[in-house]
């Protein structure tokens, strides 16, 4: 292998944090792009790296981030502000986060430059008349983060040097934890409050683990010869599964979780497919965290997390 210059911006964050030591452990070398606009250190235990570098600065501004662009072999563009939630409350931010900063760095980037980028199967809303879904599907995206996604997602086809990873719903622990995503939320609740109630329980979606996304990009750098130009879903084909099955799939590891159905809210993105991940796993990738070993490390996660800021209990 051969080692290269990779850019990862967004680098601290909850997929950066999982996926910036794998690329560090393969000898690649990396700088991080990030603001920490959360808060976070979580970058703290790859520090002793010589092939690790960190530039705390802001991606929309070109100034600061094109001497990066225009130095690297491959770009991986995380920052971004991520679900359709975060999206609503600051339009205006993602705005210029997710669909800006993007084009302005493509604008600066040569066509020998590779790029990997993580898009939104979210894009698919609910699917064919089956919920059926694979890369040859009509999108309907809803959501303004699926709106700039889809958008994103067009421009970077147009590089000449690019693969688009439509990521399944994220799941696992990390060093930057997000405790918004679905799995990670039904199971934290079923940890702390042994109960959660549910709307749309009948709705399907696919999940991934966040260490099979890192392995995602590293597979996308080893065979990008094969790959290049391409959109791929990456998510378990097993685990194209109802929110009711996966609070089942819940219950066998938090004893004493109760559920229950009610009309008190609707997915802003819709989000009711499923989803092929045929095309991904016959370029050679096959994801090796199931849905169920998640799940259980989740729940020895939580036993460490404390939430709680405000309260004294």
């Amino acid at each position: 292998m051969v080692a290269k210059k990779i850019l990862v911006t967004g680098g601290a964050g909850y997929l950066g944090s999982t996926l910036v030591p794998r690329l560090l452990e393969c000898g690649h070398h990396v700088t991080v792009i990030d603001n920490l606009m959360f808060g976070q250190a979580s970058l703290n235990h790859v520090c002793h790296y010589k092939n690790f570098e960190f530039v705390r600065a802001d991606v929309r501004l070109q100034d600061e981030a094109k001497p990066h662009f225009v130095a690297a072999d491959i770009v991986i563009p995380l920052a971004g502000y991520v679900g359709a939630p975060i999206c609503s409350r600051d339009p205006i931010g993602a705005h210029t986060v997710n669909n800006e900063a993007i084009k302005m760095m493509l604008s600066n980037l040569s066509s020998e430059q590779l790029v990997l980028m993580p898009t939104t199967n979210s894009a698919y809303g609910s699917g064919d008349e089956d919920h059926f879904c694979d890369e040859s599907s009509p999108l309907n995206p809803i959501s303004k983060y699926a709106l700039d996604k889809v958008e994103i997602e067009q421009e970077l086809m147009c590089h000449g040097n690019a693969i688009s990873f439509r990521l399944a719903t994220v799941f696992g622990m990390s060093p930057r934890m997000r405790l918004d995503l679905l799995v990670n939320d039904f199971t934290y609740r079923a940890v702390t409050d042994g109960f959660l109630v549910l709307f749309e329980s009948h709705f399907k979606r696919n999940y991934i683990h966040v260490i099979d996304i890192a392995r995602v990009f590293l597979h996308g750098i080893d065979n990008h010869e094969n790959m290049t130009g391409e959109i791929y879903n990456v998510g378990l084909s097993d685990a194209n599964v109802s929110k009711w099955q996966l609070c089942e799939a819940i219950a066998r590891h938090v004893e004493n979780f109760y559920f229950v159905e009610a009309e008190v809210g609707a997915d802003p993105d819709q989000r009711n497919y499923i989803v092929s991940n045929a095309k991904i796993e016959a370029s050679g990738f096959e994801p090796q965290v199931s849905l169920d070993d998640g799940i259980a490390e989740l729940v020895k996660g939580y036993r460490m997390l404390n939430n709680r800021r405000y309260g004294n209990v």
